[in-house]
C-alpha cells in the first residue's frame, strides 16, 4: 500500500512538472517579443498547450479514477449544438460538455443531457476541460480547420462533420495537427463502410470489390446525378439582396462568424441556411459533396490522390452567396472521371461506367451472373469502423484525416471551379492549382483577425 501511494505521487509531480514546463515555455515566447500583450486569446491558446498536458497525462498515465482502462468508457463534447449537434448525442461516449454561441441551442441540448452537465460559449474554454476525451465538431465549416487544430494542440481526439474543411489550406493544416499531436480523428461521414449507399441498395463495400475485380475494365467513369440516386439539393443557395437585421440576443453573431469576413447579421445567413454562403460552405455541393464522392475516392482507390483536372459548366456565380451549376467532370491522371450531372441531362446514365461493362443504380449491371461472379473473389481490406477502438488502441479509423483530406479536396476543388466558371488543372502532390494564381487564392483564403490557423 506504501509502494502504490509513493508511485501515485510520484506520477503527480512529474504531471504538474510537464505543465510548469509547458507555461514557462510559453512565457519564455511571450518575452522574446515585447511587441505582443498577454490578451485574452493568446492566454487561452498558452492555456490550451497546457491543457494538452492536462489531457494526455491524466487519464493515461495517473493512478486511481484518471486512469483510462480499456474497458473504461470514453468521454465527449459536443461544439455546436444546433440541430446536427444534437444528433451527436447518440453516439457512444459518455456526454461531459456542450459548447454553443447561441443560448438557445445550448439550453436544448442541455435539457437533452443528464442534470450537472458543463456548458461553454467559447469552444477554447471547453478544450481546457481534462475530463474529455473526445471532440465532437458540429459547427457550421468555417470553423471546422479551426477547431480541429485546437483540439489536436489540447490533446483531444477529434470527430468532426462533413465537410472536413472548408478549404484546402485549412485541410492541410489539419492533418499536420492531428500527426503532430499524435490525436485520432474521424470524419462524420460513414458511407465508405456502412449503410446503403444512396440509390446503390448496396453497401459500398460489394462496390468495392466490383472495382476492385477488374469486370468493368479501366479507366472508370462514375455519374453521380439524380438519375444514379443522388440529389444535389439546390435549394442549398444564398440570397444577394440581404438587408441587415438585428441581432438576437441569444446569439453571438461576432462569435459565430469567427474567422469569416464580417457581413451584417441576418437570418439567412447563419443556423440552417448558412451552407447558401461561400464565407461558411459550399451550398448542396459543399453539404453533400463528401458524402458523395468520398466512397467513389474509396472504391476507385485514389485516397492517395486527387483528380488532375476540373471542368464545369455553370452560371456566372455571385461573390457572396452560392448558386447552382450544371454539370462538373473531375479527370484523375489515369483517365478516370467523375461526373457531377446536376442538370440530371443524362437520364440513362450508368453509375459506374468501364470499357468491359456497366454497373447502374440498384446495384443492376449488364454483366452476366455479377453476383456469383463477385462471391468467388477476394473481399476488400477490413476497415476500423468503431472510433472507440480507435482511440483506445491509438489505431487509425477508417475515415481519417488523410483520406477525410483527400475527399475533401476533390469537393474544394469542384466549388472553386464553380466559382471561378473555368477549367482547372491541379498538382495532387503539390497540392496547387498549376499557373492559376486566382485559384491558388482560393486554398488558403484570409481569416478575419484575430482568427488564425
Amino acid at each position: 500500500m506504501f509502494e502504490e501511494m509513493i508511485t501515485f505521487l510520484f506520477k503527480i509531480i512529474l504531471y504538474f512538472y510537464l505543465c510548469v514546463l509547458v507555461i514557462v515555455k510559453q512565457l519564455k515566447i511571450y518575452n522574446m517579443d515585447e511587441k505582443r500583450t498577454m490578451n485574452r486569446r493568446s492566454f487561452l491558446r498558452t492555456s490550451i498547450l497546457s491543457a494538452a498536458a492536462l489531457t494526455i497525462v491524466p487519464r493515461r498515465v495517473l493512478g486511481g479514477n484518471g486512469y483510462l482502462a480499456p474497458s473504461d468508457e470514453l468521454t465527449k463534447a459536443i461544439i455546436g449544438t444546433g440541430s446536427m449537434g444534437r444528433s451527436h448525442l447518440r453516439y457512444p461516449g459518455r456526454i461531459v460538455a456542450l459548447c454553443d454561441v447561441d443560448k438557445k441551442h445550448l439550453e436544448i441540448a442541455q435539457k437533452m443531457c443528464p442534470a450537472g452537465i458543463r456548458t461553454y460559449h467559447d469552444y477554447r474554454e471547453l478544450l481546457l476541460n481534462p475530463e474529455i476525451d473526445i471532440v465532437h465538431i458540429a459547427t457550421p465549416p468555417h470553423w471546422h480547420g479551426i477547431m480541429a487544430v485546437d483540439a489536436a494542440k489540447a490533446g483531444k481526439d477529434i470527430w468532426c462533420e462533413k465537410p472536413m474543411t472548408r478549404t484546402i489550406g485549412e485541410g492541410i493544416r489539419v492533418k499536420e495537427a492531428v500527426e503532430q499531436y499524435g490525436r485520432m480523428f474521424r470524419l462524420n461521414t460513414w458511407f465508405r463502410f456502412n449503410d446503403s449507399f444512396y440509390g446503390m441498395n448496396t453497401t459500398v463495400r460489394p462496390i468495392k470489390k466490383l472495382v476492385d475485380s477488374g469486370l468493368l475494365g479501366w479507366p472508370l467513369k462514375v455519374t453521380v446525378s439524380k438519375t444514379t440516386g443522388f440529389d444535389w439539393k439546390f435549394y442549398w443557395v444564398g440570397k444577394t439582396n440581404l438587408s441587415p437585421q438585428p441581432v438576437p440576443e441569444n446569439l453571438d453573431y461576432d462569435m459565430w462568424l469567427g474567422p469569416a469576413p464580417y457581413k451584417p447579421y441576418n437570418s439567412h445567413r447563419s443556423h440552417g441556411t448558412f451552407r447558401g454562403y461561400w464565407d461558411y460552405d459550399g451550398g448542396g455541393l459543399g453539404d453533400m459533396g463528401q458524402h458523395y464522392l468520398d466512397p467513389v475516392q474509396y472504391f476507385l482507390g485514389k485516397d492517395n490522390t486527387s483528380p488532375i483536372r476540373v471542368d464545369v459548366e455553370a452560371p456566372q456565380q455571385d461573390s457572396d452567396a452560392c448558386g447552382t451549376w450544371n454539370r462538373i467532370v473531375l479527370t484523375y491522371e489515369d483517365g478516370c472521371r467523375i461526373i457531377l450531372d446536376g442538370d440530371n441531362r443524362d437520364t440513362n446514365a450508368a453509375y459506374i461506367e468501364g470499357p468491359k461493362g456497366k454497373l447502374y443504380a440498384g446495384f443492376k449491371s449488364d454483366i452476366p451472373d455479377l453476383k456469383r461472379k463477385l462471391a468467388a473473389m477476394p473481399d476488400p481490406e477490413p476497415q476500423l469502423t468503431d472510433f472507440a477502438e480507435s482511440v483506445r488502441f491509438r489505431h487509425k479509423f477508417a475515415l481519417n484525416e488523410d483520406n477525410g483530406f483527400r475527399s475533401a479536396t476533390v469537393v474544394n476543388m469542384a466549388i472553386i471551379a464553380v466559382r471561378l466558371g473555368r477549367t482547372l488543372h491541379f498538382d495532387p502532390v503539390r497540392l496547387e492549382f498549376v499557373n492559376d494564381p486566382g485559384a491558388n487564392a482560393l486554398i488558403n483564403q484570409p481569416m478575419r483577425a484575430p482568427w488564425a490557423i
